[in-house]
């Protein structure tokens, strides 16, 4: 069978339009995974065993499941729940699903890179703010996190190349990312082999240089 590439080019407006879906997730993944990844990280350094049981049971928990679970478990089971406790149906979306479903797992992950970032830095520094009457928020906030957050840059953008691969797994639900919009072209013209090699090819272009783009980042951080 001879490939032939040149149908891709009058689809690249389509294909387009499914690379900016996918950054979309990605970076609202990205966004809020960060946001509450920092809260559970926080509340597993708490001295309180209760919030620091809490976040590691959660943790655990999303570690342990696959991630094509969790977004037909958010986009089928989440308005029957929003349906009991409300009694109205109320649709949340296949966009809608996916971000959120991409927010709360990858949060589990973003955690232990926050909480191991965090662990990095001196104990003397919280003492030496404490000293200065700083309260422990005003520490973590002005002092740590930010010097936390730096070390841990290269893990943050390494996960999220992770997350812009999964992605893909968004055609369970029916959202059309890159990946779906590569499929639905080659399957209209009967040329899906080229249009999946050619959609392998960009992703891993954007990963591969996403990734040593992200290792010089960490030799330079490191030096």
């Amino acid at each position: 069978m001879e490939l032939d590439f040149s149908e891709i080019i009058p689809a690249l407006p389509a294909l387009w339009d499914g690379m900016l879906m996918t950054l979309k997730l990605m970076v609202m993944g990205v966004v809020g995974g960060i946001a509450l990844g920092t809260i559970l990280a926080l509340m597993r350094l708490s001295s309180s065993k209760l919030l620091a049981n809490l976040a590691g049971a959660y943790v655990n928990y999303f570690r342990s499941i696959p991630l094509l679970l969790v977004i037909t478990w958010f986009y089928l089971a989440v308005p029957f729940v929003l349906r009991w406790i409300t009694g109205e149906d109320t649709p949340i979306g296949a966009f809608t699903s996916c971000v959120v479903a991409f927010m709360m797992f990858e949060a589990a992950y973003f955690c232990e890179i926050v909480r191991a970032g965090v662990q990095s830095i001196s104990k003397g520094q919280m003492g030496a703010a404490q000293a200065l009457g700083m309260t422990y928020g005003q520490t973590m906030r002005l002092i740590i996190l930010p010097q936390a957050f730096r070390k841990m840059t290269p893990l943050l953008l390494q996960q999220s190349i992770i997350l812009f691969q999964d992605t893909s797994l968004v055609y369970t639900v029916g959202l059309v990312d890159f990946l779906n919009s590569a499929r639905a072209n080659g399957d209209i013209i009967g040329r899906s082999h080229e249009f999946l090699l050619f959609a392998g090819a960009v992703y891993f272009v954007i990963s591969f240089s996403a990734s040593f783009l992200v290792k010089r980042l960490q030799k330079r951080i490191t030096v």
